[in-house]
């Protein structure tokens, strides 16, 4: 149980400040109000733009950072029965 929670933060930590790196270098370059979809300014304020924003950067940073741990893995740790 011990290892899954240090695993976890190995997955989150990394990938919480990839996210902070990556909104300010993106919302920099972006202003949130010239944001459009399908033609249609976002319905948005800037502030749930900027939410919205961060929380997909982290769980693209989550997703890279799962796998890397899950490749990291020796055969014994994946078949390993639950404890």
């Amino acid at each position: 149980m011990k290892q899954r929670i240090r695993r976890l933060a190995w997955i989150l930590w990394p990938s919480f400040l990839l996210a902070c790196v990556v909104e300010i270098g993106v919302f920099a370059l972006v202003d949130p109000g010239d944001l459009h979809w399908r033609g249609e300014p976002l319905p948005l304020s800037r502030q749930g733009i900027y939410t919205l924003g961060f929380f997909a950067f982290w769980a693209l940073g989550m997703g890279s950072s799962a796998l890397t741990a899950l490749l990291g893995m020796s055969r014994r740790e994946i078949n390993r029965p639950e404890d």
